[in-house]
């Protein structure tokens, strides 16, 4: 028996995102540890899957656990940006993406997301070679004000930026950490939070890849096909909003347009949450990574 070391979020949401799905493929494009993908697999008995992550410990993780389901389940390295354009001609009448870093990542402190890392990585796929360490220690200072205010979101960019460059070398996560504990005013989230967030960001093309994912999706137009996002932050947040709204638009003429003249039949299917669905107070309790969870689904048709 397995010791399951993960808590799936918005576990229940998501297998009722995808309860009327009665055969061909789900695309489980951030597999992780298999939380959702050995739920889908249960419920939907009729249902294979594909599970893709670019992390080699977690594929050989959910292969050991979802081995009484192999016969129904194909396994894919990679990142999830062209998982959907590689299985374009297979069945896929589901999408799932739990975006963002996984709970193996950060539980591992070799890994170096955590605060307490003694290493600088970030990387989610070990094999490439732009880490967390060369992002701090040789981009400029007007590359590293770029990030934290693009995909931080900081206030104080600059100032965060030309820190790093007076300071550094720095030589783990731990070690930058503390030293915006100690520079930074202290409010209800670690001083270093966005910091980190910018820079897992740029270390991993987290956005990119998402646009990516996206555009393979609106590629192959999959017919009768439920997409499902879960997103952890802002940006995140709004990417998949804007693709949702975009996808659902039967007229895509100019606004300054008199009257349409596009034929009003663009749409790709229809938005099923209005509003994101958020962990319940509940779930937040047993699972506080949850708190920032968010969960956007499209049909399309």
């Amino acid at each position: 028996m397995q010791d399951i070391p993960h808590i799936p979020v918005l576990y229940d949401e998501v297998l009722n995102s995808f309860k009327d799905i009665k055969g061909g493929y789900i695309i489980d494009c951030t597999t992780g540890y298999a939380g959702h993908s050995s739920g889908l697999l249960e419920q939907n008995s009729e249902v294979k899957l594909i599970c893709n992550d670019q992390d080699d410990e977690a594929l050989e993780f959910s292969k050991k656990r979802l081995k009484e389901f192999e016969s129904r389940v194909k396994f894919n390295k990679g990142n999830f940006d062209s998982v959907i354009t590689t299985y374009k001609s297979y069945d896929i009448k589901g999408i799932l993406a739990d975006i963002g870093v996984s709970s193996l990542q950060l539980d591992k402190l070799d890994r170096g997301f955590s605060f307490n890392s003694q290493n600088l990585d970030m990387r989610m796929d070990q094999n490439q070679s732009l880490d967390a360490a060369t992002v701090i220690n040789s981009y400029s200072q007007l590359e590293l004000e770029h990030i934290f205010k693009e995909y931080g979101e900081i206030r104080e960019y600059k100032r965060i930026a030309s820190l790093i460059v007076q300071n550094r070398p720095f030589y783990s996560a731990k070690e930058l950490a503390e030293f915006f504990y100690n520079k930074l005013p202290k409010g209800k989230i670690h001083p270093a939070t966005l910091i980190f967030q910018a820079i897992r960001i740029e270390v991993n093309d987290e956005l990119g890849v998402l646009d990516r994912l996206f555009k393979s999706i609106e590629e192959i137009k999959p017919k009768d096909c439920i997409v499902a996002i879960i997103s952890f932050h802002s940006l995140e947040d709004r990417a998949v909003k804007n693709y949702f709204k975009k996808w659902s638009e039967s007229c895509i003429c100019p606004k300054e347009a008199f009257r349409c003249e596009c034929g009003n039949s663009h749409s790709l299917g229809k938005i099923i949450t209005k509003k994101p669905i958020i962990a319940t107070s509940f779930e937040i309790k047993q699972n506080p990574r949850s708190r920032s969870a968010k969960l956007r689904v499209f049909r399309f048709v």
